[in-house]
């Protein structure tokens, strides 16, 4: 009967406490929904990433117009000789040609040539080469947009995090104000009992020291509170010291997901799972595009050219003005088609290391969907002993927070000394972070969960 006589007390000194935290939450305290809104508008990194994602687009528009023809236009006029010889002769670059039949003699008489030219050579059909490298651009945005969700996912991540901390610290922040006003009521009472001679004046250092070092913590956690407060307005775009957190986050989170579960890992919209999957797609994609790529090519080649010249058919060298005119048209289709056959050897070595590329990829997918199996069962048991914890630390509380009282009840009645007292008041003030820590590691554990199965949203729908 006294056990539960006792546990009730604690339950209701566990309301107490929240009910208090509720009380003293500021007016312009932020939700985590509304921290995570503002990430996605204003994290740098995901801005950056979301710019990568146009570069592909473009680039992959450039790979859909790969099929487009040359058509060169071409327009010269010369001075020079013309005297040709016979025999063959390999092309260096641009060699230019003396069309006429071979003299006896040479002739070093100045002629004028013109040549206009238009030329098309149109890789019309190279046997799924271009529908391959449009699927490997397309899968190349596929992998940028998937990679810009997994940057928002680790950003989320990030964000969450630094706000429980920063949850877990106001806790703390006030339970060391509560604690310094413990503190000053002892030293009022000490000083108190030292002037009327029933305590030593070394109560009073004592005392003194106790509160000094109590103000003490209480600078060191507004430090570690500001750092995160930095942190998370760096990500945000928010001024610092407006990202103040909602202190009834936690309640809301132990009493709604007690007893409650969150539903299975979604692999199939999960972030991570998506990238590592859009890698592996990309490089089997990949993958055909090397067998695609050395297919022979069919080729559609055409030309139109004029020529005129100032030596004329009977071979006179007239004015030079003459050979700025056209004189003769010509005209040249075809259709070819070219194939290296040392091309085979070469497709054999490129896609023995796209296809090394694609195992990799696909142990990858493997590793990480393991490793978000392995995350879960972890986060799972840290919310077991979460909830352990939760359930007893009502008596540790109910315990310390009598056993203090007893204790400032004897030493102001001088029946103990202020080294006991002192050693009460910490025996409560380590049940009180006890209690903040069990419901940061709670929360921590049950948003680590969410995030390992892609359920965040599960649990920011029931925080407003």
């Amino acid at each position: 009967m006294i056990k539960s006589f006792r546990r009730i007390l604690g339950v209701m000194l566990l309301l107490f406490l929240t009910m208090q935290a509720m009380a003293q939450q500021p007016s312009g305290s932020i939700t985590l929904k509304q921290l995570l809104v503002q990430v996605n508008k204003k994290s740098p990194a995901l801005i950056s990433d979301s710019a990568a994602i146009l570069i592909r687009k473009a680039q992959a528009a450039e790979v859909r117009n790969n099929w487009l023809p040359n058509l060169r236009l071409n327009y010269q006029a010369d001075v020079g000789t013309n005297n040709n010889d016979a025999g063959p002769y390999f092309g260096f670059g641009i060699v230019p040609s003396d069309s006429r039949g071979v003299r006896t003699g040479s002739v070093t008489t100045a002629t004028s040539t013109t040549l206009g030219v238009a030329a098309l050579d149109w890789e019309v059909y190279n046997f799924g080469a271009y529908g391959a490298q449009n699927r490997v651009a397309k899968s190349d945005i596929l992998v940028e947009q998937n990679n810009f969700a997994e940057s928002k996912y680790q950003i989320q991540a990030y964000a969450i995090d630094n706000y429980l901390q920063l949850l877990r610290l106001q806790d703390f922040l006030n339970i060391q104000l509560r604690n310094i006003r413990r503190n000053e009521e002892i030293k009022k009472s000490v000083l108190s009992l030292a002037k009327s001679g029933v305590r030593p004046g070394v109560d009073t250092s004592i005392a003194e020291a106790e509160l000094s070092k109590a103000r003490l913590d209480y600078i060191e956690l507004s430090n570690q509170a500001r750092q995160t407060q930095l942190q998370l307005s760096a990500i945000s775009g928010l001024p610092a010291a407006s990202i103040v957190p909602d202190t009834t986050a936690s309640a809301v989170l132990v009493n709604k997901f007690m007893l409650d579960n969150l539903d299975d890992i979604d692999t199939a919209n999960h972030p991570l799972i998506n990238f590592y999957r859009s890698v592996y797609q990309n490089s089997l994609e990949r993958e055909n595009l090397v067998k695609k790529s050395y297919n022979p090519k069919i080729l559609l080649e055409g030309a139109v050219w004029g020529r005129g010249s100032s030596v004329d058919a009977n071979d006179q060298f007239n004015s030079l003005s003459d050979g700025l005119s056209f004189n003769r048209n010509n005209y040249l289709f075809g259709v070819g088609i070219t194939y290296n056959l040392f091309d085979i050897k070469r497709r054999q070595l490129k896609l023995n290391t796209e296809k090394t590329v694609a195992d990799y990829a696909l142990k990858k997918l493997q590793e990480e969907s393991a490793m978000l199996s392995i995350n879960d069962q972890q986060a799972n048991q840290e919310m077991y002993t979460a909830r352990q914890r939760l359930k007893e630390i009502p008596n540790q509380l109910n315990a310390a927070n009598a056993g203090y009282r007893q204790k400032l009840s004897l030493y102001k009645n001088g029946l103990t000394d202020i080294i006991e007292l002192n050693a009460a008041l910490n025996i409560l003030y380590r049940a009180e972070t006890d209690y903040v820590s069990a419901k940061y590691s709670y929360s921590h554990a049950l948003f680590q969960k969410a995030i390992t199965e892609n359920q965040v949203s599960q649990i920011l729908n029931l925080l407003n």
